[in-house]
């Protein structure tokens, strides 16, 4: 199983999922070999990701009609056309491969987007007061479907708070997953 958080930190509650990736690889352990990537705008470079993997769990904002904050865990084929990475920073966007997998005849992982809705998405650094409010029920909704597909977190003793990761961003020597 991959998790993948994609998004653009350079433009604020669009960062989300890079941000949330960067947050489970820091602060927690998995009882399975779970592999956690920064998937940021690498959209049509992830095609091998998607490829090599069965099951994938994609971290991002989606552009659906409803209240900023509002969190959602849809399976992937199911909100194409729903502003996952449909164009500007992102190009392909993850579910352009995806289509383009089943196309080509291959298999597609199983995949589902756990995505919130953004309150701004604005060249800035960071993530909306909207956002920052929710992140950790964000990151709760992503452990309990992890838990559901029988994968145990445990939070590490020394965690990262999630200022500190938004700050590494910042800098463009700062490491983020």
């Amino acid at each position: 199983m991959i998790i993948i958080g994609i998004g653009n930190v350079l433009q604020k509650d669009d960062g989300l999922g890079v941000y949330a990736a960067t947050y489970l690889n820091e602060n927690y352990t998995f009882d399975t070999n779970i592999q956690i990537i920064n998937g940021g705008v690498e959209g049509i470079h992830l095609l091998n990701v998607l490829e090599e993997n069965d099951h994938i769990i994609i971290l991002d904002c989606l552009q659906l009609d409803d209240a900023p904050a509002s969190i959602y865990a849809i399976p992937a084929q199911e909100i194409s056309g729903y502003g996952l990475n449909n164009g500007g920073a992102h190009e392909i966007g993850i579910l352009q491969c995806m289509d383009m997998m089943e196309l080509q005849g291959k298999e597609v992982p199983e995949a589902i987007v756990i995505g919130i809705v953004p309150a701004e998405v604005t060249f800035a650094f960071g993530l909306s007061d909207e956002i920052m409010a929710a992140f950790k029920g964000y990151v709760s909704v992503v452990l309990q479907y992890l838990a559901k597909q029988g994968i145990v977190s445990t939070q590490k003793e020394n965690t990262t708070p999630l200022a500190e990761i938004i700050d590494r961003a910042k800098d463009p020597r700062g490491v983020m997953i």
